[in-house]
């Protein structure tokens, strides 16, 4: 509710500013009036501007010696004390915004949750940190990540999805202690889950498209609770955690093909084109894969398209998971897939290519009747400093190297050299 101002002190100040020029004895006259008791300074008007004052620290304060005349008088009265409460808790608040632009300058999901346990564990001493949260919106999948005496955990909790919790959180959107979710949302295999950890606080990641995960923070390892300011501290720098993996979540997603979770076209030509000047610059060697599903649309006819799916992201998982960090694996467009690979040469990008094929030839998609294997047709091609080639005939050469592939009679690897020949594929 909006407070109710004096507006007839307002109105006579407005009034004769419009209607005379202001004299220094006028001026005067309304400080006196805006300083009085009749209009409290936090609640002036923006239009009105307030002196700039600097908080000095409780030592420099003292120090004063027209204090120090009144010191008896304001020591009876409990100024000191209060303004030492004060400046506690400004540099609380310095220290929690300055472990915040810590934690929103972080590039990664992983880094984000490190520095926020750092910060966690200059404050107060936790037994237990799990963050878990939704990779993508559209799906059930989690990552769980946990933080024992603040270093990691694995196998903190296991969890196949967080979907009560969901509905829950998006109807109850504040931290709670676990005693109060079990009494709200009683006892189900969502919450006994949890009581594997033994949380004190349930924190849920709550944003502009719903309910991302939550923060688990497990008691104190020292002393009887939380206190009052410990509460705030926690409940603050985990509002910053869960607005910076929002954020993070959000670019990652504008980078990646939603069905499968790789990098899309448009990140991997960015990073080819990248690459293509390092390689310039630095005068290394780099290769780039091409992957084609082999008779994907016969499969897709016959099992129909979400089986398909399925097997799309599988071959993804397969993908991401058998190439380094620092390579780009990408979903082209339908069921081809690319993969950058930086500092790589001809032989060692066979290797990479070679085992990729095989172990998708293996792959076993899960379904409700039993689908045959797949097998995909590879091309590489392999660029260096000396070669004053664009990215698009980089793909290029690397598609040749494919349909080499499929015209030797499918799952195999081509490796594009110059007089590269191959017969149309159907």
């Amino acid at each position: 509710m909006a407070k109710n101002y004096q507006r007839p002190v307002f109105h006579d100040i407005m009034s004769d500013t419009d209607k005379r020029t202001i004299e220094p004895a006028d001026i005067q006259k309304k400080n006196t009036i805006l300083s009085s008791d009749l209009v409290p300074r936090a609640d002036l008007p923006a239009c009105i501007p307030l002196p700039k004052t600097q908080l000095k620290p409780p030592e420099h304060f003292r120090a004063d010696p027209r204090i120090q005349e009144q010191y008896a008088l304001l020591q009876s009265l409990g100024v000191f004390p209060y303004i030492d409460s004060i400046w506690k808790e400004l540099e609380s608040y310095k220290r929690l915004f300055t472990g915040a632009l810590d934690i929103f300058h972080c590039t990664s999901i992983d880094a984000i949750l490190d520095t926020a346990v750092s910060q966690l564990s200059h404050r107060t001493q936790l037994s237990l940190v799990v963050f878990i949260w939704k990779p993508f919106q559209n799906k059930d999948e989690i990552i769980i990540r946990g933080y024992e005496h603040h270093k990691p955990l694995e196998g903190a909790l296991y969890l196949d999805n967080i979907a009560l919790f969901e509905v829950f959180f998006q109807q109850h959107p504040e931290p709670l202690t676990y005693a109060e979710l079990l009494s709200r949302m009683g006892a189900n295999g969502a919450t006994q889950a949890l009581a594997r950890v033994d949380p004190e606080l349930i924190i849920p990641i709550l944003g502009p498209c719903g309910f991302y995960g939550l923060i688990l923070v497990g008691r104190k390892l020292q002393g009887e609770g939380f206190m009052e300011e410990e509460l705030t501290f926690i409940r603050e720098l985990m509002s910053f955690v869960s607005l910076a993996i929002q954020n993070r979540l959000h670019y990652d997603h504008s980078l990646q093909d939603v069905k499968t979770g790789l990098y899309n076209y448009g990140f991997f030509m960015t990073r080819l084109e990248e690459e293509i000047s390092r390689v310039r610059r630095n005068g290394y060697v780099s290769s780039v894969i091409v992957i084609d599903v082999d008779f994907f649309k016969h499969f897709n006819d016959t099992y129909g398209h979400i089986a398909g799916d399925q097997v799309l992201e599988h071959i993804a998982f397969q993908i991401k998971s058998g190439v380094r960090l620092e390579d780009v694996p990408s979903r082209f467009g339908g069921e081809e897939f690319t993969v950058l690979l930086p500092d790589t040469n001809g032989e060692s990008a066979w290797y990479v290519a070679e085992r990729l094929r095989i172990a998708i030839a293996q792959l076993t998609v899960p379904w409700e009747i039993p689908l045959p294997n797949v097998t995909v047709s590879i091309g590489i091609f392999t660029f260096d400093a000396h070669m004053n080639i664009m990215a698009t005939e980089i793909l290029n050469r690397a598609d040749k190297a494919l349909y080499a592939s499929k015209s030797r009679g499918r799952n195999c690897t081509t490796l594009w050299e110059p007089g590269l020949t191959f017969s149309t594929y159907r």
